[in-house]
């Protein structure tokens, strides 16, 4: 999908002197339905959570055995649950879905420069061709590689892309220079995203992509790069349609990497940032690139799971719950474990949504019908760039004005209770303020995210229903423990699952607290169940790059 600016366009956060973190509170109905006692079966939301992330699953693939594995698992869960098959009875939403995958095999060299694979950089391509060779290929930095007609920033402007490749820093300029206010500061926008910088260079007409990794904006090391970027790579099938349009090849280098060829084209990357940063920039580099490596296309399709329990008064009205099912799945190169068995991101959330819908369906049974209809997707692509929520968002099942709200679950918490809660990019939108006030009864605090600079927001399958209008929440955890042994468990398990996320170590254990988890599952589920019987349509806030799609209005249902 192409993201053209307006939609991404300046908030008010951005041209004000900051962003109030206090919002108005969401005052439709006086008597909103009390919140409700569920009993959240701890050992059966683990159990889910072990079976999901065994080594049986294979790390959850998409179009593998180990996504075959997870369909029939989650739909015989769904359907035990009494929830409907919401596909025409049929759990399953198929997603044609095309997959790329490059040679381990390349020889990638630059005119002063040799880069190793893997070690250095990682490319591949999203053409259905079987090899990709490129030849003394101009090297232009174009500092971000934004064009923001709103921000009066174009990276590339007076140059012309076509056979050349782009090297683009990693995130926007406000994080390198937070004080100036440009874009959002801090906090990421979309334009920061290295989905945008692909697309955007591809619109440019140049013959490749390659941004500079850098840990510190990231907020993850090089070996997640590696881990996510090699073997195949999967796109909706619809995207080959335009192919022709993209980059050839797109990638990443390390920041060692960049520092090198800066070096050998008479630059310091440091001082050559600093000026992109503070205004638009492109540089032709004295570097050439060299290419070659070969590749192999399949197409098949994948599945998200969609579920849902239908409403009585108003079940033309969903809410929606989704956590992505998908892993990265096995990589037959690595010696040793080779399996992302993926527990924590995303085995755990996929769980979760199945613990909850269990709550809502126990609920039914006791004569507690909700008014709306609740509707839980596990998506499946998140990793490969939130294909099944794309593909839902743009093909849905129930219509998208019918859609009220989406709770998205992406990990959960496994290290204890906290005294805080996280709503990450908190100020976007009224359906914050339900999750408040399940929060201040359990007696926490909300807060932003800790590294809004990291685009959170922007990262998991809530987003592809935001760029919709539909009011969409990623929330959780927290950061401050709830009391001396907590903070002594939470220190442990740190140190143990520390650089565990996109790696093999992201396994199942037996001595994870969930007692936190089990606390955020009851702030989403009790949220949910108020707006499921309720007649408030939330939507976002003025300050939102998507308040012109679904603004904040107290509207209610007729």
């Amino acid at each position: 999908m192409t993201y053209r600016a307006p939609i991404f366009a300046l908030t008010l956060c951005a041209l004000a002197t900051g962003c109030n973190d206090e919002q108005p509170s969401l005052s439709i109905e006086a008597k909103p339905a009390p919140s409700i006692q569920v009993s959240f079966n701890e050992s059966r939301f683990r159990q889910d959570i072990k079976t999901l992330a065994s080594d049986e699953f294979e790390g959850r693939a998409p179009t593998t055995k180990g996504e075959k594995l997870t369909l029939d698992y989650l739909s015989a869960a769904f359907k035990e649950m009494g929830l409907q098959g919401a596909n025409n009875g049929s759990y399953l939403q198929a997603l044609p879905m095309v997959s790329y995958t490059a040679s381990e095999q390349q020889t990638i060299s630059f005119d002063d420069v040799i880069a190793n694979y893997r070690d250095d950089i990682v490319l591949n391509t999203r053409h259905d061709t079987k090899a990709i060779d490129i030849k003394q290929a101009p090297l232009v930095f174009v500092g971000y590689g934004i064009n923001a007609p709103e921000y009066q920033w174009n990276d590339y402007q007076d140059i012309d892309m076509r056979g050349k490749i782009a090297v683009i820093l990693i995130n926007d300029p406000g994080f390198a220079h937070p004080e100036s206010q440009k874009f959002n500061g801090k906090a990421m926008t979309y334009y920061g995203r290295w989905s945008y910088k692909f697309e955007e260079a591809s619109r440019q007409g140049a013959l490749g992509a390659i941004i500079i990794h850098d840990t510190n904006p990231a907020s993850y090391p090089w070996s997640v790069v590696e881990n996510s970027w090699t073997g195949p790579q999967q796109d909706l099938a619809s995207a080959k349609n335009s192919e022709n349009n993209r980059v050839m090849v797109e990638g990443w280098m390390t920041k060692d990497l960049a520092n090198e060829l800066f070096t050998a084209s008479g630059h310091n990357l440091t001082n050559v940032a600093d000026r992109a940063a503070s205004g638009p920039l492109n540089l032709l580099l004295k570097q050439r690139a060299n290419i070659a490596f070969g590749n192999k296309t399949s197409y098949s399709d994948s599945y998200n799971v969609v579920a849902t329990l239908p409403g009585s008064s108003k079940a033309n009205e969903h809410i929606m719950f989704t956590a992505h099912w998908d892993h990265l799945g096995k990589d037959t190169n690595k010696q040793g474990d080779n399996i992302y068995n993926g527990a924590l991101d995303n085995a755990s959330g996929t769980a979760g949504i199945m613990e909850i819908a269990r709550m809502f369906a126990e609920q039914a049974d006791k004569g507690g019908a909700n008014q709306r209809s609740v509707t839980f997707i596990a998506t499946t692509g998140e990793e490969q760039g939130l294909l099944g929520s794309r593909y839902y968002a743009d093909n849905p099942i129930y219509p998208i004005d019918d859609t009220i709200a989406v709770f998205n679950v992406d990990s959960t918490n496994i290290y204890g209770k906290t005294k805080d809660y996280t709503i990450i990019g908190k100020g976007q939108s009224e359906l914050e303020q339900l999750l408040i006030t399940e929060v201040e009864a359990q007696g926490r605090k909300a807060v932003r995210e800790s590294r809004p600079e990291s685009g959170g927001f922007f990262r998991s399958d809530h987003f592809s229903f935001a760029k919709k209008g539909v009011p969409a929440v990623f929330a959780g955890s927290g950061s401050t423990p709830l009391d001396e042994a907590s903070a002594q468990y939470k220190a442990r398990m740190l140190e143990i699952m520390k650089g565990c996320y996109h790696n093999v170590c992201d396994e199942y254990r037996d001595d994870w607290d969930l007692s936190g988890a089990i606390q955020d599952l009851n702030i989403y589920f009790n949220a949910a169940y108020k707006l499921a019987n309720s007649k408030q349509r939330p939507g976002y806030y003025p300050q939102s790059e998507f308040h012109r799609l679904r603004p904040s209005s107290n509207k209610v249902s007729e």
